[in-house]
C-alpha cells in the first residue's frame, strides 16, 4: 500500500464514525430532512437553477442529503463517497423517501472505475478537496464524467481557512497556503457535534485556488467564474457571528471563508 492508501483508510474509518454522530446531530437535522427540508444552500441553488430532468453526479456526498435534495428537485442523481457507512445510510434514506438516486462507495479519485455514465452536472461542496492529495486526477475524473456541454459546480471553504489551526477554539495560523505535505489532526468531537466523544483522526492536504483552477483547465474544462465570499453557510469555525441573512462571518471579515466555481465542457 502507498502512504496515500494508509491516509485514505484512516480517513474512511473516521468518516464511518462521523456518519453515526452526524445522523443524530442538530446540524444535519435528519428528521426535518425526512419531512421535506432541503439541505442545499443558496449558492448552489442559484448556480444550478432548474435541475429537473438532468443527470447529476454528486462527489463526496457524505450520507446523501444533498444528493437526495437534488433528486427531490427532479434530477437523476448518483452520489459517491468513501465511507461505506455513509453510502449505506444514503441508500436507506433513498428507499425510505421513495426516491431514485443511486449511491456508490469508492474513493472519489476512483469514480471513473465505478461509474461509467456521463452527466449533465457534476457537483461537490463544502469540505471536499482537502481530503485529496493531488487535484490533477480529480480534475481529469470530473472531465471524464461530464457530458459535452455539461456543468461542473463546486462550493468550498476558502483555502485561507485551512491555513489556521482551530483546535484551541481560536484560529492560529499554522499551515501553508500551498503546503505540499500532508496535515494530520487528532481531536475529540466533530464539526457537527463538538461535544461528541468520538476521536477524529484525519489526514488532509491544502490546495490553493490556482491549483483548483489549473486542475480543471488542464483537464479541458472552461472556467465560467470564480467567486469568493467573506461568509459561510455553516457555523463550523470558532467565534463566527450569524448575519441577518442566516450566514456566518468572522467579526473582522479580514479574509474570505468560501468560494464557488462554475465550469463547463466545450
Amino acid at each position: 500500500m502507498t502512504n496515500n492508501d494508509n491516509y485514505f483508510d484512516a480517513n474512511k474509518a473516521t468518516w464511518n464514525d462521523k456518519v453515526k454522530v452526524h445522523a443524530k446531530s442538530d446540524m444535519y437535522a435528519l428528521d426535518a430532512f425526512k419531512t421535506g427540508k432541503s439541505s442545499l444552500m443558496p449558492y448552489e441553488l442559484e448556480a444550478l437553477g432548474d435541475v429537473s430532468g438532468k443527470s447529476l453526479l454528486h462527489l463526496q456526498c457524505h450520507f446523501g442529503q444533498d444528493t437526495l435534495s437534488w433528486s427531490r428537485m427532479g434530477a437523476k442523481c448518483t452520489g459517491v463517497d468513501l465511507s461505506d457507512e455513509g453510502i449505506k445510510l444514503a441508500q436507506n434514506l433513498n428507499n425510505e423517501l421513495k426516491l431514485d438516486a443511486e449511491f456508490v462507495c469508492c474513493n472519489v479519485l476512483d469514480t471513473s472505475k465505478f461509474v461509467k455514465d456521463t452527466f449533465d452536472i457534476v457537483f461537490t461542496s463544502y469540505g471536499v478537496i482537502g481530503w485529496l492529495p493531488d487535484l490533477k486526477p480529480w480534475g481529469i475524473m470530473i472531465a471524464e464524467r461530464l457530458k459535452k456541454g455539461g456543468t461542473f459546480f463546486m462550493a468550498e471553504f476558502h483555502p485561507i481557512v485551512w491555513m489556521f489551526d482551530y483546535l484551541d477554539n481560536k484560529p492560529v495560523m499554522k499551515y501553508g497556503y500551498m503546503q505540499e505535505g500532508v496535515i494530520y489532526e487528532e481531536y475529540e468531537g466533530t464539526y457537527a457535534n463538538q461535544g461528541s466523544k468520538m476521536v477524529s483522526k484525519e489526514y488532509g492536504w491544502n490546495h490553493g485556488l490556482s491549483e483548483v483552477i489549473n486542475a480543471l483547465t488542464e483537464a479541458g474544462l472552461h472556467i465560467e467564474y470564480l467567486k469568493e465570499f467573506d461568509e459561510s453557510p455553516y457555523d463550523v469555525l470558532p467565534n463566527l457571528k450569524k448575519t441577518d441573512s442566516g450566514m456566518f462571518v468572522t467579526e473582522d471579515k479580514l479574509y474570505p471563508l468560501m468560494f464557488t466555481l462554475k465550469a463547463s465542457t466545450l
